[in-house]
């Protein structure tokens, strides 16, 4: 991945950048502008889906060969990985990369909240009332 290519918020560690990615799989990303890929979590038995977070090259390399899922904080600017302070761990069961190359899918064995608000989704309770198609 070329810098020059990224929309990097300024400031950004130099960490963001040093990835031990295979580069075989880095090579199937398509990233956006600040070189993030958007990472859907669904509970493996269930299909929940339980939350959204964002990966750069190395928090998907930590992610494929730690067993736990970590991610990139763009508020933090910093690699987080789920569960360390809460205790709410995401355990990889699979990851998987759609048919474009730009968002993945993490199935995962959840252990409590997977939403910082405490809520067992953080899709919960926020059903925006869409009409359904006949």
């Amino acid at each position: 991945m070329r810098t020059e290519e990224l929309n990097i918020v300024e400031n950004t560690p130099q960490e963001f950048f040093d990835s031990h990615l295979d580069p075989q799989v880095a090579s199937r990303l398509k990233r956006d502008s600040a070189g993030l890929v958007a990472a859907v979590v669904q509970q493996y038995d269930t299909g929940d889906v339980l939350m959204l977070g964002w990966m750069n090259d190395e928090a998907l390399h930590r992610t494929l060969t730690e067993g736990r899922v970590t991610f990139w904080s763009r508020s933090r600017q910093e690699y987080w990985r789920k569960g360390d302070t809460s205790g709410h761990i995401q355990k990889v069961h699979s990851v998987s990369l759609d048919c474009d190359g730009d968002a993945l899918l993490v199935k995962v064995d959840q252990t409590g909240a997977a939403c910082h608000t405490g809520a067992r989704t953080c899709f919960d309770d926020r059903d925006l009332n869409a009409h359904q198609a006949v």
